[in-house]
């Protein structure tokens, strides 16, 4: 195993936590910057160190570090944002994977909106469990997707705008990236 992909595995996990305390507050959530570090993280590293990192970060907040934005330690499973976090881990590998041979601003963003969906895919199902089973709210659909994604839209493609007008800027000048993929 080659240890620059390991760095950089390291150094997105490290990004992806401070990403956690990066907020921009738009009422009535606050943004965070982790998706941003995450979608880099599958287009720079690709699908197995992307998603490795993302893996590092959420094994790093359920040892005890404190790097998710409420904390960390294993308790945290039962928060119902925990699921978004799991979600990180298939979101970076999926942005990873279809980033893997196109390096255009607009399939990029097309890669990082598939990712999103999967993030999505795991999150509100995970945060519709912890909010209706076992804290007992009963909140329907329209309310769990009110309070888990609709909110976070407008700042999801800001962020998708950026990452997919960055990394290919990055991706071609600061090194042949072939030794993260397969």
């Amino acid at each position: 195993m080659k240890l620059r992909p390991l760095i950089f595995t390291a150094l997105f996990a490290a990004l992806t936590a401070v990403g956690a305390f990066l907020q921009i507050p738009i009422k009535p959530v606050a943004v965070t910057l982790q998706f941003l570090f995450t979608a880099m993280a599958g287009i720079l590293l690709g699908r197995r160190y992307g998603a490795l990192s993302q893996l590092v970060y959420v094994v790093l907040g359920l040892v005890g570090l404190p790097v998710f934005t409420n904390g960390g330690g294993f308790g945290y499973v039962f928060q119902p944002s925990f699921g978004f976090l799991l979600g990180l881990i298939p979101c970076a590998w999926v942005i990873g994977y279809l980033s893997r041979k196109r390096n255009s601003a607009l399939w990029l963003a097309a890669s990082c909106f598939a990712g999103l969906a999967v993030l999505y895919l795991v999150g509100i199902p995970y945060m519709a469990l912890i909010l209706n089973v076992y804290l007992g709210k009963g909140l329907g659909l329209r309310a769990i997707l009110m309070a888990g994604m609709i909110p976070f839209l407008p700042g999801d493609a800001l962020k998708i705008v950026v990452v997919s007008t960055v990394c290919p800027v990055l991706k071609q000048r600061l090194c042949s990236f072939d030794e993260f993929q397969p």
